[in-house]
């Protein structure tokens, strides 16, 4: 989809053509892309029909206001989920009368929360696709009022002339998408230099953001939405309670680095898995001291006890046996737990999960987890009761 495409949708001929698309979704895509074309040009039902399959898709992001809202596949793909973006208002304190500066918006998806909260948001971003989409989702949402939405370089904004300044660089290059903060549009260095300048700073990284590129100002907070981890933000501007935390959504559960060590020793009756957020943050001790864990192995997150503690934090499953590493002793295993469906993890394994799958030949009536990982270094296997707890507070 071009910009002259997206602009026909917003003309009165492209909305019915939206709309009728909409009504067509789930019919066979050969048969609704001639159906349509019966009443208008090729190149407007290939936009109308593109943009519902993607308003579709944005459901699990943006809930009911996806079908108000407009999208490219990658803006799609990089825009905050909503409830993360709404997170990230109330911690920045949003309110009527703060401006803010957000130098690469995209389709808007941050911004929109932060106008919802009542900010004046001046944003820039330098594809006149993305910037119109924006536009169009502040219209669409009835925020257009407090913002303002140019096409321009994040880089030459003037971040002291904001109460808070954000930026949630393009994560994309020419070849596709990138996972080296040095190949992000605005680059990280001159995202930092922003930064900064800065009264106040919010920056959205992917959630494996190396550790050395992370200022020592800053802190980062790892974000959790219902189990998978979704991002890492750094925040500057006020002094910081820790350098790093970990945050579970919906429910807000926060957890922030104290310098806890785990301690280390044997398997015991549970496994617990860290979430995600807790893992990329660094704060394995704090989530062991929460059900009086330990560390099987010390480099790898995987925690152990005796007692069955729940918490939001981990997912915990009773051992059922513990084995060195063998692909017969443990085809055995499952064979005499009779176990032919089988859940596979692993941590610290080399080894090819589907090919592992393949090799056991599983068969049985009975499910388990299977744990692949180190035990004081020596490659070990725990088989585990599929049916972990229902996750609690703490």
């Amino acid at each position: 989809m071009d910009l002259d495409s997206f602009t026909a949708l917003l003309t009165p001929r492209g909305r019915a053509a939206l709309a009728q698309a909409e009504e067509l979704s789930g019919a066979d895509p050969v048969a609704a892309a001639t159906r349509l074309r019966r009443s208008h040009d090729a190149a407007l039902a290939s936009a109308a029909l593109t943009q519902a399959r993607l308003r579709e898709r944005a459901k699990a992001k943006f809930g009911a206001d996806a079908a108000r809202m407009f999208f490219t596949p990658h803006g799609l793909e990089q825009a905050t989920r909503a409830e993360v973006a709404a997170h990230r208002a109330r911690r920045l304190g949003a309110a009527p009368g703060m401006r803010v500066a957000d130098v690469c918006c995209g389709i808007g998806g941050d911004l929109l929360a932060l106008a919802q909260a009542g900010c004046t948001v001046e944003a820039v971003d330098t594809d006149p696709l993305s910037v119109a989409v924006a536009r169009a989702n502040a219209e669409a949402l009835g925020v257009a009022d407090r913002v303002t939405i140019k096409l321009g370089d994040g880089a030459e904004t003037r971040p002291e002339a904001y109460d808070v300044l954000f930026a949630d660089p393009a994560r994309r290059s020419s070849r596709g998408r990138t996972f080296d903060p040095l190949a992000y549009s605005p680059s990280w260095p001159g995202v930092l230099a922003l930064l900064g300048r800065a009264r106040m700073g919010c920056v959205k990284a992917a959630p494996g953001i190396p550790y050395e590129f992370i200022p020592d100002r800053a802190e980062t907070e790892w974000v959790s939405y219902k189990g998978e981890v979704k991002e890492a933000t750094l925040w500057t501007g006020h002094a910081p309670e820790t350098a790093r935390r970990a945050t579970l959504l919906p429910g807000g559960q926060t957890l922030a680095a104290a310098g806890v060590r785990a301690p280390t020793g044997p398997v015991g009756r549970f496994v617990y898995e860290p979430d995600g957020a807790a893992v990329r943050a660094h704060l394995i001790g704090e989530v062991a001291a929460l059900v009086g864990g330990r560390l099987p192995d010390p480099m790898i997150a995987y925690i152990s006890g005796d007692e069955p503690i729940d918490t939001r934090w981990a997912t915990r499953y009773e051992v059922r046996e513990t084995l060195p590493f063998s692909l017969k002793k443990l085809r055995a295993a499952l064979r005499a737990h009779g176990v032919g469906k089988a859940v596979i993890k692993k941590r610290g394994s080399a080894v090819d999960i589907e090919r592992l799958r393949g090799d056991l030949r599983l068969s049985g009536d009975k499910t388990a987890v299977v744990i692949l990982t180190r035990v004081s270094d020596k490659p070990t296997v725990l088989i585990c009761d599929p049916r972990p707890p229902a996750q609690m507070a703490n």
